[in-house]
């Protein structure tokens, strides 16, 4: 189970910290990462590190966003700067382990101009 904090209204140029933790049984952990959807799109990548800390972002966040895992390996956190309206989406946390793909419940952000 994933279980995601933050989240909510900001202004743009604002920031927001995201969390994300697996609870349970966690095996194999070959990443961990964010999604988001905005409103209409489909759900494409934010943010992912691998369990060797590899990290890599989609190309609309570079040098805006920042992943990173907590030390226990089973958290993970999205550091979001400089915020734009166009940022405004539903953010899913993502772990994938043992060839199966696990999501959290999603959480709105919003982004006003």
């Amino acid at each position: 189970q994933l279980v995601e904090s933050g989240g909510g209204l900001v202004q743009a140029g604002g920031s927001m910290r995201r969390s994300c933790s697996a609870s349970g049984s966690i095996f194999m952990i070959n990443r961990m990462g964010w999604y988001r959807a905005p409103p209409g799109k489909e759900r494409d990548l934010v943010a992912d590190i691998t369990a060797g800390g590899t990290v890599k972002y989609a190309d609309s966040v570079k040098g805006r966003f920042t992943i990173s895992r907590g030390k226990d390996k089973n958290t993970v956190y999205l550091e979001m700067n400089s915020l734009k309206p166009e940022d405004t989406a539903v953010y899913y946390c993502n772990l994938f382990a043992l060839g199966v793909d696990t999501w959290g419940q999603g959480t709105q952000v919003t982004v006003s101009s």
